[in-house]
């Protein structure tokens, strides 16, 4: 039975505090088994350009899911002010670090969480504050939109928490989910502020600079 993550906090519609949750255990398989937060962009690892996506973009507490690598990433990467954890089971896909991810915010006073993926360096801070606030309730479910098509980043009301995870299984993450309700899914174009590229293959590091 998946773990109700629900409260009974007030619902706050006009300050809501949408938490920042980067899923960053990828080991980069298709990139020689580098993990995809140490890959290099700007002169830094690409995880820190994320982390400054989400607290650029207004979310707050900002909460890191690792895996690969975990230990590197703690020694190289600068993640002060983010609460960290470790998936151990980072093999088994996406859907595991979510599970995770939105698990450590269910102690919080998040209203929502807002998700971004470590490897996609094309959506920044513009992004993440469109989606923010995307924000109605503690039942909204919103996501960035690039010409008309859904991707990342993805902000979850936090009533949605439990049935979320409890569906994120696999690589899906919440695609299932999404695909499900997708009635109820707020699109927020961003094709003029991100671009949505992933950094899964070696011909993808072009991207990088």
């Amino acid at each position: 039975m998946a773990e109700d993550m629900t409260t009974d906090r007030p619902r706050r519609a006009e300050n809501p505090e949408v938490a920042g949750v980067l899923l960053a255990a990828g080991g980069g398989r298709r990139l020689g088994g580098r993990p995809k937060a140490l890959l290099e962009h700007r002169g830094r690892p690409l995880i820190e350009h994320a982390v400054r996506s989400l607290r650029n973009g207004g979310c707050g507490p900002l909460h890191v899911v690792l895996g690969a690598g975990a230990e590197e990433v703690r020694a190289r990467a600068d993640l002060a002010g983010c609460s960290v954890s470790v998936n151990p089971g980072w093999e088994e896909g996406m859907g595991s670090s979510l599970r995770l991810g939105l698990a450590a915010l269910a102690a919080t006073d998040a209203d929502a969480a807002l998700v971004l993926l470590v490897d996609q360096p094309g959506i920044g801070a513009g992004a993440v504050a469109r989606v923010r606030l995307a924000y109605r309730s503690r039942m909204s479910l919103a996501a960035a939109s690039y010409d008309g098509e859904r991707s990342h980043p993805v902000l979850f009301g936090a009533d949605r928490w439990t049935d979320i995870a409890a569906a994120a299984v696999g690589d899906q993450g919440a695609r299932s989910y999404l695909r499900e309700h997708r009635d109820a899914i707020t699109l927020v174009e961003c094709s003029d502020v991100a671009e949505a590229y992933d950094i899964d293959t070696s011909q993808d590091l072009k991207h990088l600079e």
